[in-house]
């Protein structure tokens, strides 16, 4: 299993604008979601995310099959997270 290092290596997962938005709205309750490939990781990015900002979120560990796959929990601020390797270099050589 990787860690949260060799995943944000291969992957940017954003964790600067999560840990700004944290900061910024000062959300009470905040929860996260992953798809099948990152659950595995999910406890180490929470942890990641609760060691900067003080604010413990919840992991939603239920179906995410994209953006629009939207849990129907309450939460003052919902951050959604992808695996895709696609970006705007990938983007502009097709």
């Amino acid at each position: 299993m990787p860690t949260l290092k060799e995943l944000e290596e291969k992957y940017d997962l954003e964790l600067d604008k999560v840990i700004k938005e944290i900061e910024t709205k000062k959300p009470k309750t905040v929860l996260l979601q992953f798809p099948d490939g990152l659950k595995p990781i999910s406890k180490e990015i929470a942890g990641f995310i609760e060691e900067k900002t003080k604010i413990k979120p919840a992991i939603w560990l239920g179906t995410c099959f994209g953006a629009c796959d939207i849990p129907k929990v309450e939460a003052d601020l919902l951050i959604q997270f992808g695996h895709s390797k696609w970006g705007k270099k990938e983007f502009n050589e097709i």
